[in-house]
C-alpha cells in the first residue's frame, strides 16, 4: 500500500461534542488521504460527466427520442466479449434482500436468509453523518463478529448466524450527483459516492478477502457507459493502491434510468472485468423517463405508478433485453422489488399480497433472471421457493440465452401503449406517499414503512415526478377534476390536516411535517423541474 500523506481533508460541520460514535475509526489519516486522493484523480471527470447528462436532457427535449449509440455499435455487434466469471460468493444470487447499514437491519439482513444483502447507502439510507459513518462502523463490526443490538423498546436481542449461513454483502454508495458536505476539499465537498465506496474499501477489502469473500458493490443511477467507465478507473486506481489483485472488486450496475437502458451491453463492456451483473428496478426508472421526456407531449404521460407494472409492454421489453443481454454476456440478471410488508394481524390480506409476490417472482424466474429483491426477511423464502422451483440445484440460469427476444428502441418508450390513465386517487395517493416519506427522510429515515410497503427514495421520486407531469400536462380526471398546482396543494394542505389529527399535535409539533410538506410542493410544482428531490431535501437535512 502506498505510504499516506497527510490528508488535506477537512470535517467540516461536525460538532465534536455531537460526533458519531467511533468516528475516529473511520476517519484516520490512512483512509481520508485515501479518500482524498479518489477525489482528485476523479472528481473533475464526475463533474463533466454531471455536465454530460444536462447536455443530453436537452437533446431529448428537442427530440423526444432516444436511440442505441452508433459509435458503440462495434461493442454490441462483438460476440467474443464476455465479463469476468463470477466469484463463488456472487455465484448464487437467488435471493437478495436490500436496506439500510442501522445496526439491527445489518443483524438481520445477514441472518435473512437471501444469498446477497444490499447494503445500501443509497436510496433506502437518508445520507445524515451519523448514518454516514454508523453504517461504516456496523459493516466493519459485523465482519468482525463484534455486532450485537438490543431493541429498546421489546427488549429482544439480535446476534450473528454462524457465519457460513451469512448473506454476501454488496454494498450501494451513493449516486454520482450526490455530494457529501461534511468531508471537503480547499471548500469542495467529496461526492458521496467517493466517501462512501472510498471508506468502505479502505477498511474491508483486505478483511473480505480473508474471509474468502471481496470488496463487492451495486451502482446506482448510471446514465451512461461512460459513468461506468469512471467506475472501472476508479476500481482498477483503488486495486493497485491497497495491493490487491486487479478483478477483485465486482459491481452490479441498476439499469434505472431510461438512458442506460440503451447502453446495457456498453455498461457490461466498460466494467467487464469487475461486472457481476445487471439490476432492473422499476420506480427510479420510471422517474427517469417522466424526467427526460417531461416534454414529451402526452405520450409520455404516465398513469398512476402502481399502474405500472412489470408487465407493461415498454416495461417487459426493458427486462426482457436487461435478461437477454447479461447473459449474453455472461453477466447475472437481477429482478427488481417485493415490497411488500408481511402483516401477521391481517391473514385474508396478507395472504392476496403474497400471491401477488409470488406472482412478480414466477414471472422473473421464468423470464431468465438469476435472482431478485426483497424488502423484508419475511418474503426470504416466498422468493426463494419460486427461484428454487426454476433453478433447482444450478446457481443461475446464465444458459438461456434468450435469443427469442428483440427489442427495438421504440419499444424501450413505448409508454403510451399502456391502457390505462392517472386517476385523481392517483394524485392523492401521490402527495400523502410523498410527504410521509420526506418527512422520514428529513428525520434521518431512508427506509419507511408506509401503507403496508417499505418505501425508500425512489418512491418519494416517482410520486413528486407524477405530480409534476400532470399538472404540466392538464390531465383531467375521471373525476372530471383538472390536475393544477391549486389542486395538489389543496391535497396537500387536507393531508397535513389528516396527518395531524392522527398522530396528535405533540408528534406532529415534534416532526418535519410542514418542512416535507413544503419541500414536496416545491419539487412538485416549481417550473423549473428538480434533477433529483435529494438535492433540495439535503440541505435541510440536520
Amino acid at each position: 500500500m502506498s505510504a499516506p500523506a497527510p490528508s488535506p481533508l477537512a470535517i467540516v460541520d461536525v460538532d465534536p461534542g455531537k460526533a458519531p460514535a467511533r468516528q475516529d475509526e473511520i476517519l484516520t489519516e490512512a483512509a481520508l488521504a485515501f479518500v482524498a486522493e479518489l477525489h482528485r484523480r476523479f472528481t473533475p471527470r464526475r463533474d463533466e460527466l454531471l455536465a454530460r447528462r444536462d447536455a443530453r436532457r436537452a437533446e431529448i427535449a428537442r427530440t423526444s427520442a432516444l436511440d442505441f449509440l452508433p459509435e458503440t455499435a462495434h461493442i454490441r455487434a462483438d460476440d467474443s466479449w464476455r465479463v469476468a466469471p463470477a466469484p463463488a460468493p456472487l455465484d448464487d444470487r437467488r435471493v437478495e434482500i436490500t436496506g439500510p447499514t442501522d445496526r439491527k437491519m445489518t443483524i438481520n439482513a445477514l441472518n435473512s436468509g437471501a444469498k446477497v444483502w444490499l447494503a445500501d447507502f443509497e436510496d433506502a439510507s437518508a445520507p445524515t453523518w451519523q448514518n454516514v459513518i454508523g453504517g461504516q462502523v456496523n459493516l466493519i463490526d459485523a465482519y468482525e463478529r463484534r455486532i450485537d443490538f438490543t431493541d429498546p423498546d421489546s427488549g429482544k436481542s439480535y446476534a450473528l448466524k454462524p457465519a457460513e449461513e451469512l448473506a454476501t454483502v454488496v454494498v450501494r454508495p451513493r449516486g454520482w450527483h450526490l455530494d457529501e458536505r461534511h468531508l471537503q476539499l480547499d471548500g469542495t465537498p467529496v461526492p458521496g459516492a467517493l466517501v462512501d465506496f472510498g471508506l468502505y474499501f479502505f477498511h474491508n477489502a483486505q478483511r473480505l478477502l480473508d474471509l474468502g469473500k471481496g470488496p463487492y458493490f451495486y451502482l446506482p443511477k448510471t446514465e451512461s457507459h461512460l459513468e461506468a467507465r469512471l467506475w472501472n478507473e476508479i476500481f482498477v486506481f483503488a486495486q493497485d493502491y491497497v495491493g490487491i489483485a486487479q478483478g477483485t472488486i465486482r459491481a452490479t450496475v441498476l439499469i434505472e434510468t431510461i438512458t442506460a437502458a440503451y447502453e446495457m451491453e456498453e455498461i457490461l463492456y466498460e466494467l467487464r472485468d469487475h461486472a457481476s451483473g445487471l439490476n432492473a428496478g422499476r420506480w427510479d426508472y420510471l422517474f427517469s423517463i417522466v424526467k427526460n421526456f417531461r416534454d414529451g407531449g402526452e405520450k409520455f404521460v404516465l398513469p398512476d405508478r402502481n399502474a405500472v407494472t412489470m408487465t407493461a409492454p415498454f416495461m417487459r421489453a426493458y427486462t426482457e433485453l436487461l435478461v437477454r443481454t447479461c447473459h449474453k454476456r455472461g453477466a447475472h440478471a437481477i429482478g427488481g422489488m417485493a415490497a411488500f410488508i408481511p402483516n401477521r394481524r391481517d391473514p385474508e390480506a396478507n395472504e392476496k399480497a403474497l400471491a401477488k409476490v409470488r406472482a412478480d417472482k414466477d414471472r422473473e424466474a421464468g423470464d431468465g433472471f438469476d435472482g431478485s429483491w426483497v424488502a423484508h426477511p419475511d418474503l426470504v423464502p416466498v422468493a426463494r421457493a419460486c427461484f428454487d422451483a426454476v433453478l433447482g440445484d444450478r446457481p443461475h440460469q446464465k444458459d438461456r440465452l434468450r435469443e427469442d427476444v428483440s427489442v427495438t428502441a421504440a419499444d424501450l418508450i413505448a409508454i403510451d401503449s399502456l391502457d390505462a390513465r392517472p386517476t385523481y386517487q392517483g394524485l392523492v395517493d401521490a402527495v400523502r406517499v410523498g410527504t410521509r416519506y420526506i418527512e422520514a427522510w428529513l428525520r434521518g429515515l431512508g427506509a419507511v414503512a408506509i401503507f403496508g410497503l417499505m418505501e425508500d427514495a425512489a418512491t418519494a421520486e416517482i410520486s413528486r415526478s407524477q405530480i409534476w407531469q400532470w399538472v404540466d400536462a392538464g390531465v383531467v380526471f375521471e373525476n372530471g377534476e383538472k390536475a393544477t398546482a391549486d389542486l395538489v396543494r389543496k391535497i396537500a394542505d387536507e393531508e397535513l390536516a389528516v396527518i395531524r389529527t392522527e398522530i396528535g399535535d405533540e408528534a406532529f409539533t415534534a416532526g418535519a411535517w410542514q418542512q416535507a410538506h413544503d419541500l414536496l410542493l416545491k419539487v412538485s410544482l416549481d417550473t423549473d423541474y428538480a434533477a433529483f428531490l435529494t438535492l433540495p431535501a439535503y440541505e435541510l437535512l440536520d
